[in-house]
């Protein structure tokens, strides 16, 4: 693809809060596509302005291609808008992730979240460059818009702000954000202040660092905690220039907190089985396992405490 062809005219750019949506699955762990629309419709009505699915929280990575894509015409096809709809499409393998690039692009989604190849490490910014510089040209789509998704903490590599310009420079407005799961908001204020005028827009990978990430130019969120409690993280990203930010932001930190005492995605998961009623929301692929009977009990006591509600659950 030319420069010249990559641009994607005016179509809107994501904000606020996405989900990277728990993946629900049937008792012999295959995954359950209605169950996983129902989920989402619920999540867009419930404070999120989009949705991340097959991102961590989902379990992508256990997966296959044809799973995603089956899931992705599932959601879509019952209902789910596309345009507020941002997969994940990042695999180590470059033909998997240009098919499920290509597939997200088809189906009209807003963008592509793309984890690095993340299985050989010590691997230069020019391979990575390349890597991302072939999904591109092979999808050779304009609509295509790619959110770069930074999380060293468990892929162990990363992009480079050396990485992020020349891939602007490339492929500018094509390359159109990040999803900063650091852990460090000097990072993401880093990329805020070396990119945000070249229309690249910088999500918090966490609620913890929403309200300094909106200080410094950030358009959201995307957050594992947003499965459960999206409207009050909504209600800190609508807030955050007002006199109640501070405690908008000490109330999401508190559920975070009783959140993260356990494994976050069977955490998550047995949040959403409580509220809904039902228990196969505890299924996880392996080698994720459940919660164990106490851990599930103190979190469930946690979260009641903080008065955590999922109103009208029933998916």
């Amino acid at each position: 693809m030319s420069e010249s062809t990559s641009g994607r005219g005016d179509a809107p750019r994501l904000r606020g809060v996405l989900a990277p949506v728990l993946t629900p699955f049937h008792a012999d762990l295959s995954p359950d596509g209605r169950r996983l629309s129902r989920y989402c419709r619920w999540l867009l009505a419930h404070g999120c302005a989009a949705l991340a699915p097959f991102g961590t929280t989902s379990e992508a990575n256990s997966l296959s291609v044809e799973e995603r894509e089956s899931l992705l015409d599932a959601i879509i096809d019952d209902g789910v808008p596309p345009d507020r709809l941002l997969p994940g499409t990042g695999a180590c393998a470059l033909t998997d992730a240009v098919r499920l690039t290509a597939k997200a692009v088809r189906r009209g989604c807003a963008g592509a979240l793309m984890l690095p190849p993340f299985y050989y490490k010590a691997v230069s910014d020019d391979g990575f460059f390349r890597f991302f510089a072939e999904v591109i040209e092979r999808v050779g789509d304009a609509r295509l818009r790619v959110y770069l998704y930074h999380f060293p903490p468990v892929a162990h590599v990363g992009f480079s702000t050396t990485l992020v310009e020349r891939l602007l420079c490339a492929y500018p407005r094509i390359v159109a954000g990040m999803k900063d799961s650091s852990g460090d908001l000097a990072h993401t204020k880093t990329m805020l202040d070396a990119f945000a005028g070249a229309g690249f827009d910088v999500f918090v990978g966490s609620e913890r660092f929403l309200l300094g990430g909106m200080r410094a130019g950030a358009a959201g969120c995307i957050s594992a905690t947003a499965n459960a409690n999206a409207g009050a993280i909504d209600r800190l990203f609508r807030a955050w220039s007002s006199p109640e930010a501070e405690r908008l932001q000490a109330e999401v930190d508190a559920v975070r907190g009783a959140v993260e005492k356990v494994p976050l995605i069977p955490g998550l998961k047995a949040i959403v089985a409580h509220f809904a009623t039902d228990p196969g929301w505890l299924n996880l692929r392996p080698p994720l396992v459940g919660l164990a009977p106490g851990q599930r009990d103190a979190l469930l006591a946690d979260i009641t405490a903080l008065k955590l509600s999922m109103p009208e659950l029933r998916v």
